[in-house]
C-alpha cells in the first residue's frame, strides 16, 4: 500500500491514539503542520479509500482507526528504500551515512551492539 508523506503524518496521529474523530485529528495536526481542516479531511478520505484506516459511525461523526499497522508500513518503506538506492543491501546504506559523517558516536555504538546481538543469535 502506497502512503504519501502527508498521509503518513496523519497515520502517525492515528497510530499514536485511536479511535479519533476528524476534529481530533485536525486539532492534533493544525498547530504542528499549519494544515487547514479541508486538507486533513481530504487526507483522511484518501486513507479510507486505500484501506489504511477504517471509519465507524459514532452519532453524527466518524471515528477513525488505523487498519494498516505501523510496523508493516515501516517494513515496506524501508525495504523499498533499500531496494531502490542500495540494491537491497544494508551495508552500503550504513557505509553511505558513515562516509558523509551522518553517524554519531552513539549511532556507531548502537550499531555495534546490534551487530553483536545478531552475531550471538546466529550461533
Amino acid at each position: 500500500m502506497q502512503i504519501s508523506e502527508a498521509e503518513s503524518i496523519v497515520m502517525d496521529v492515528l497510530w499514536s491514539r485511536h479511535p479519533l474523530a476528524a476534529d481530533d485529528v485536525v486539532a492534533a495536526l493544525a498547530e504542528a503542520r499549519d494544515w487547514q481542516e479541508p486538507t486533513i479531511k481530504t487526507l483522511l478520505n484518501r486513507l479510507l479509500r486505500k484501506g489504511a484506516i477504517a471509519a465507524e459511525k459514532d452519532g453524527r461523526r466518524y471515528l477513525y482507526t488505523p487498519v494498516l499497522r505501523r510496523e508493516e508500513w515501516l517494513l515496506d518503506e524501508s525495504e523499498g528504500l533499500l531496494d531502490r538506492l542500495f540494491g537491497g543491501r544494508v551495508a552500503p546504506l550504513v557505509a553511505h551515512f558513515s562516509q558523509h559523517r551522518k553517524l554519531s558516536h552513539s549511532d556507531v555504538a548502537e550499531l555495534r551492539r546490534l551487530l553483536e546481538e545478531i552475531d550471538d543469535g546466529s550461533r
